[in-house]
């Protein structure tokens, strides 16, 4: 990022879109000390499953336009279109690969955003409000799930002319969000750069009590944690006050899990001002096959005893087995499978804000590596508390 000058956001948008770009303005307002978005627009008219509207989606156009915007030496670059959710999620990635390419700049796009979004926040059962013809819907359901993620389809809109999308009220939008919140979905996404839900997602994730991934959201969110903005805005939604702290929570939790060979990694600590509580993870990263526990509010974590002793101690509880106090609860190792693991508490002025765990599903010798991964994970982890 340029310390002489707000970053710039470069954009490539649909032609026939009229949301995206005074949303994305109305998103930025007040912050214009930090970021500026640029936009320059490739021909797209009509979204349907046929050649003719595949060939709009063309990688020539895209990088012209591109270069353009690297003309006005633009500090990240997003294709603002949500077509890989159903053209195809390698498609986006191989996109942004060859813009990056083509400029020298980093670069993603709407879709690989929701997905980023996605993980995040550990979604793996997804709300769709969608405004397309069924059978784009339904191939965007085919697409998500195989990065894992199961969707829950509300009624799309049925329309396939792109300009139209736009003149779906906002209220109607907003109802389409609420029927996609159904059946225990972890969020709702609306999946269009050209569709009104911005403004919606703050007060529909207090009624609906899930996040609400809109697109155009999603895109200018991901496109400033990617150039290290680091986004911390209230007032619109979730994903632009939370999101880039819960991706860097995520990213040392993988790290974690892959630097010590255990079967699950969690991060729990209050941050009120990000609506983060420990009874409920604020990340989580597992093996295949392990079971979660991201979700389970059931104990009042501060009682714990094992709590108890990082609170008196402050420092590492390293237990390679559970046969001597302080002992965990009993659900750990009953529901969760969990025989050994090791606590480190994190710390903010002088309290005990939170603490990382590592599970293992039986009983180990934890090593001095596991150790030393440990502790560079709670550095990792405390820098990113707000300050």
């Amino acid at each position: 990022m340029n310390d002489h000058r707000p970053l710039r956001v470069g954009m490539l948008t649909p032609s026939s879109n009229t949301c995206l770009e005074p949303v994305t303005y109305g998103l930025l307002q007040g912050s214009a000390a930090l970021a500026t978005a640029h936009f320059a627009r490739v021909p797209v008219t009509r979204i349907a499953l046929d050649t003719g509207s595949d060939a709009q989606f063309g990688r020539e156009p895209m990088l012209a336009a591109a270069r353009q915007l690297a003309d006005a030496k633009v500090d990240v670059l997003v294709w603002n279109g949500t077509s890989g959710s159903w053209l195809g999620v390698e498609r986006d990635r191989a996109l942004a690969d060859a813009l990056t390419a083509e400029t020298g700049i980093p670069a993603t796009t709407s879709t690989l955003a929701l997905l980023d979004a996605c993980a995040a926040y550990g979604v793996t059962r997804l709300g769709l409000a969608l405004p397309y013809t069924r059978d784009v819907a339904d191939a965007i359901v085919t697409t998500y799930a195989k990065e894992g993620v199961d969707c829950v389809l509300a009624e799309p809109f049925g329309e396939d002319d792109n300009e139209s999308f736009a003149r779906i009220p906002a209220a109607d939008v907003a109802r389409q969000i609420e029927a996609a919140a159904a059946d225990g979905v972890h969020a709702v996404a609306v999946v269009c750069t050209n569709v009104h839900g911005a403004f919606e997602a703050d007060r529909l994730e207090r009624a609906l009590d899930v996040p609400v991934f809109d697109s155009v959201t999603a895109t200018l969110w991901r496109a400033l944690d990617l150039a290290g903005a680091r986004p911390s805005w209230p007032g619109h939604g979730q994903l632009l006050r939370d999101g880039s702290l819960r991706a860097r929570v995520q990213a040392v939790l993988g790290e974690l899990l892959r630097a010590t060979g255990a079967d699950r990694t969690t991060f729990r600590v209050d941050l009120p001002d990000h609506a983060l509580h420990v009874d409920l993870t604020a990340g989580e990263a597992l093996r295949p096959g392990v079971r979660s526990i991201r979700r389970d509010a059931s104990l009042d974590q501060r009682r714990l005893n094992t709590v108890a002793w990082l609170e008196a101690e402050r420092r590492p509880l390293v237990q390679p087995h559970f046969r001597d106090a302080p002992h965990p609860p009993q659900a750990l190792t009953d529901v969760y499978g969990v025989r050994a693991q090791m606590l480190s508490p994190v710390q903010s002025g002088g309290a005990l804000t939170g603490w990382l765990s590592v599970h293992s599903t039986r009983e180990r010798d934890w090593t001095a590596a596991d150790r030393r991964a440990l502790a560079l994970a709670t550095e990792a982890l405390t820098a990113q508390l707000p300050r």
